[in-house]
């Protein structure tokens, strides 16, 4: 058991440590315009090339999708009581109890330890947050200042969404053309979301790290306690279990302090925060998986 997760989470380690000490010694890097790739044009073709190979039951799908709504929207009242309860900025707190890093390591980690299907299913999470992060997560942290919702509509994610499901409903395949094209530059996805990661690990500071830390447990295993109750109410086994329990459970979004950054709203909090509950969850993934496997 313990040579099985050290396998699954291998790849991952060894991906945030080149991203950590390429940073480290002063190499360039642009997570900003990494971002941008990876959101754009990357995870829409691996949303296409998973969804449109793989064989997977459409209700599943949509119970996961579900699982996340679920999650999300309780994490959110999690987080509003927390915050206020603390007198803290909700708007500054708040997205990072929603959005947790389902997409750099949520997405490898659900990969590695359930194969194609689980990869599949962990993109139905990461669908329904990432359509409702960039605005939300916009709006949260920049007010009016961020406009409107118009920049949904300019998401290639989302068409990327509609086409996934589209294919799933009608069963189609891609031409191999098309998919060996997608394929390919989804590839690209995880390994780049892991290395983004490593580099944000290097850069970020933490700062009041008591406060960081309470924050961290309360994304975590708050988010695991509020995925045993969606995983106990829509009544999921298997690997749609596992990876509704591992994503809800993931540590803060990088994206929450960008957002944060550009629109100055705490972000050496919200920075904290990522480190911290990144670094609790290279023990509590294992761990996990341990009960999970």
């Amino acid at each position: 058991m313990i040579t099985e997760i050290f396998a699954i989470m291998a790849p991952v380690l060894t991906c945030a440590a080149i991203g950590f000490f390429w940073a480290r010694q002063g190499y360039a890097f642009d997570p900003e315009f990494i971002s941008r790739l990876v959101l754009n044009v990357a995870a829409p073709c691996l949303m296409l090339s998973v969804l449109g190979s793989v064989e997977i039951d459409i209700v599943a799908f949509q119970r996961t999708a579900l699982a996340c709504v679920l999650v999300a929207a309780l994490m959110a009242v999690l987080g509003i009581l927390v915050t206020r309860l603390l007198g803290d900025d909700v708007r500054a707190y708040l997205p990072s109890f929603v959005f947790p890093n389902v997409g750099n390591m949520g997405l490898p980690v659900c990969l590695l330890a359930f194969g194609q299907e689980g990869l599949a299913l962990a993109l139905a999470f990461f669908m329904v947050l990432s359509v409702a992060h960039f605005p939300a997560g916009i709006l949260l942290a920049g007010g009016r200042q961020a406009g409107g919702l118009a920049g949904l509509a300019k998401m290639p994610i989302l068409y990327a969404i509609v086409i996934a499901l589209l294919l799933l409903w009608a069963d189609w395949t891609l031409p191999a053309a098309v998919q060996n094209s997608v394929r390919l530059i989804g590839g690209m996805t995880i390994p780049l979301m892991l290395i983004t990661l490593g580099v944000s690990l290097q850069r970020l500071q933490v700062r009041q790290w008591r406060q960081a830390l309470l924050y961290s447990l309360l994304r975590i295993f708050g988010g695991l306690a509020v995925g045993l109750l969606v995983v106990s109410v829509l009544d999921l086994s298997g690997t749609e279990k596992g990876v509704v329990l591992l994503q809800a459970s993931m540590p803060v979004a990088v994206f929450n302090y960008l957002f944060a950054e550009r629109y100055q709203r705490a972000p050496e909090a919200v920075a904290g925060m990522v480190v911290m509950s990144t670094l609790l969850s290279f023990i509590t993934i294992p761990a996990l998986l341990w009960w999970l496997l």
